[in-house]
């Protein structure tokens, strides 16, 4: 079996005149956590809606090796997605919030419903083993993320920390093997942001899940991350580990500016420590 998860090549997106993703290429491994970085604008988030089929690209391909074989992603329904095996959290929450965070997580288990409309409605003994399975999966999501006490809380009534525990504990119930995080650490203090950095290895290492992520804060990058591709203005610039590829001249230049601009930047924070 190829080691090889999804295989992107020479993705291009444009919209109108706008060139959004420009031939961009790459591979995630089996059971790594490989991270898109990049400025505002960079084209991160696009290649996500390409792989969620949110958007079509307008050149390139991607290949994803799911439950059912090798199969050109790009050439599926949006909504077989989740059934594929991929599932993804958004920058912006996407939960029902007038629901609880168990009815959330219940959710999550759709894509594994085999029960037809007339044993729902009767209720059938098969009906309630499928209904016992999914609630035993749901709690093991529970206890991995720590979110016992909020179960049967709304979800309009929690913190905004602990809405982004429960949104990725919905995906996680899907059972994926390639997991989307769209920022994850957004709007998180220092305490949360360490955490989701012990629950994305935990998903890694125990739970053998592919974690396919974009991220702004560095310092979680380098935490979880076995690969990173950095990309600006729709281009990739570098790819390597999280040292190499921050310490990559272009890299550093499409966050802070030219070399001239960063050691500049550099004697001016001499001076104000001096």
């Amino acid at each position: 079996m190829s080691d090889i998860l999804l295989s992107a090549k020479n993705l291009s997106v444009r919209f109108g005149g706008v060139l959004a993703v420009n031939d961009v290429s790459f591979d995630v491994k089996r059971g790594e956590v490989f991270t898109l970085i990049g400025p505002n604008g960079a084209g991160k988030t696009t290649v996500f809606n390409l792989i969620s089929r949110i958007y079509t690209p307008t050149t390139g391909t991607i290949d994803y090796a799911g439950p059912q074989g090798m199969l050109r992603l790009t050439e599926q329904p949006p909504h077989r997605i989740a059934s594929l095996g991929i599932a993804r959290t958004f920058q912006n929450i996407e939960l029902f919030e007038h629901a609880t965070v168990l009815q959330n997580l219940l959710i999550g288990r759709h894509t594994h419903r085999r029960t037809g409309l007339l044993s729902e409605l009767f209720f059938t003994s098969k009906t309630r083993a499928a209904e016992i399975e999914a609630r035993e999966k749901v709690e093991q999501v529970i206890d991995l993320l720590d979110l016992q006490h909020h179960r049967e809380s709304m979800v309009a009534g929690l913190p905004y920390g602990v809405r982004k525990v429960v949104e990725l504990a919905r995906a996680l119930c899907t059972e994926p093997q390639l997991l989307l995080l769209d920022e994850p650490s957004s709007g998180l203090n220092v305490e949360e942001t360490d955490d989701m950095a012990f629950w994305i290895t935990d998903i890694k290492n125990e739970l053998g899940i592919t974690v396919l992520m974009v991220e702004h804060d560095m310092g979680l990058v380098s935490k979880v991350s076995d690969r990173v591709l950095a990309m600006s203005q729709g281009q990739q610039l570098a790819m390597g580990t999280p040292a190499h590829v921050q310490a990559d001249p272009g890299v550093i230049e499409a966050y802070l500016g030219t070399v001239d601009d960063v050691s500049s930047l550099r004697r001016e924070n001499h001076k104000v420590n001096a």
